[in-house]
């Protein structure tokens, strides 16, 4: 699995990922940036940064840069400029969160969004140039390390805001961000192409590294060298695997009727997997740990069940990283009847193969025989094919 990891080491913004993806090998069409219709040139250079070289990416604007646009405006410059599909989908992708945050923090439709700072035609050759170069680098998958909060105040279009801004923290909801020193390390296009593009992980996954790049900030921070660092590699087979949330909560005031029906209610909703443990809670209480295993799409919808059906009033939310083999399901043709056996793969080779419960409890009913011959029996069964 071809994997790119961004690691905000200093922090993100669009300049700094375009540089490091540049560094990293990525190759970028001047034609494709060209066919935005913007007028603009280009520099890039080369700094030290700690004694790191990086990559500086800098855009010179025409004197007739627009202070500002509407986001209408951005997603027509974007689907006007026939880009490759991928990079369009990525670029069209970071402007609608975006689009979506500034409305929230504003009161108002993301279609009336103005785009001040990220209108500038500096800052759409940013996302688009980025967007391209990822699709160029075409990985797999793309992951990043939670970005740094900064603090303090900063400058901006409405008048003097806290870092983080309001913005990047909207774009942000429901991601890690890390203390850090003061100032504005993670800004409102780094954050929406972070949270649009990558999945979030607390460390470098298990790679075999191919190529390395350093896109370098124009600040200078006393407590970390402001460079966003970029990773491509090969993930290994035990790294292969998917974003996932634990929900969690702890009860002490439901019947464990009601638990276990909770229980089936969060799988129903779509949990991945879902438990109770017991557990002793303050005061010397009994209770129990109500825990399920979800999806990013279906965190919603579970949270939703785990709410209707137990006393919580609140849930704890965990980011994780679900690692998985690849599934199948097979029938097998046993005397008594047909019974499914699930089995999971690793490259091809197979490692497990387990007969599906119900089929052999149905068939050991049906048949007056203990479910443990219909389960040695599927075995066999599926062992012979």
């Amino acid at each position: 699995m071809r994997t790119l990891v961004l690691d905000p080491v200093g922090g993100i913004a669009g300049d700094m990922l375009i540089a490091a993806l540049l560094d990293l090998g990525g190759n970028l069409d001047p034609d494709a940036l060209g066919r935005l219709g913007l007028r603009f040139s280009t520099m890039v250079s080369k700094h030290q940064v700690n004694g790191i070289v990086a990559t500086h990416f800098d855009v010179g604007a025409a004197t007739d840069r627009q202070a500002h646009r509407p986001y209408r405006e951005v997603r027509e410059i974007v689907e006007q400029a026939r880009l490759p599909a991928k990079a369009a989908q990525l670029a069209l992708g970071a402007f609608a969160l975006l689009a979506k945050a500034e409305g929230k923090v504003h009161g108002i439709a993301p279609e009336e969004v103005e785009f001040h700072e990220v209108g500038a035609v500096d800052s759409i050759v940013d996302v688009v140039g980025s967007a391209l170069l990822v699709a160029s680098l075409a990985p797999d998958r793309i992951v990043a390390l939670p970005p740094p909060a900064g603090s303090g105040t900063v400058q901006s279009a409405h008048g003097i805001i806290p870092v983080p801004g309001p913005a990047t923290l909207e774009i942000l909801k429901g991601r890690r961000l890390r203390p850090s020193g003061p100032g504005e390390r993670t800004t409102p296009t780094g954050a929406a192409m972070l949270a649009a593009w990558t999945e979030e992980v607390q460390a470098i996954p298990e790679l075999t590294v191919q190529a390395i790049g350093y896109g370098a900030g124009t600040k200078r921070w006393d407590d970390a060298p402001n460079v966003l660092r970029a990773v491509l590699g090969e993930a290994t087979a035990s790294a292969k695997g998917e974003a996932a949330w634990v929900l969690e909560a702890n009860l002490d005031d439901l019947s464990p009727q009601l638990a276990a029906v909770a229980l089936e209610a969060a799988i129903e909703a779509g949990a991945h997997d879902a438990w109770i443990a017991p557990l002793t809670m303050k005061k010397g209480r009994p209770g129990h740990l109500f825990g399920v295993l979800c999806s990013d799409e279906g965190r919603a919808n579970v949270e939703a069940a785990i709410f209707r059906e137990t006393s919580t009033l609140g849930l704890r939310a965990t980011r994780v990283e679900r690692s998985i083999l690849d599934r199948e399901i097979t029938e097998v043709e046993t005397r008594y009847g047909a019974i499914r056996v699930k089995t999971g793969r690793l490259d091809g080779r197979l490692l497990n193969a387990a007969p599906e419960f119900d089929d052999c409890r149905q068939a050991a009913e049906r048949h007056g025989v203990a479910v443990k011959e219909v389960l040695q029996a599927a075995l066999t069964a599926f062992r012979q094919r």
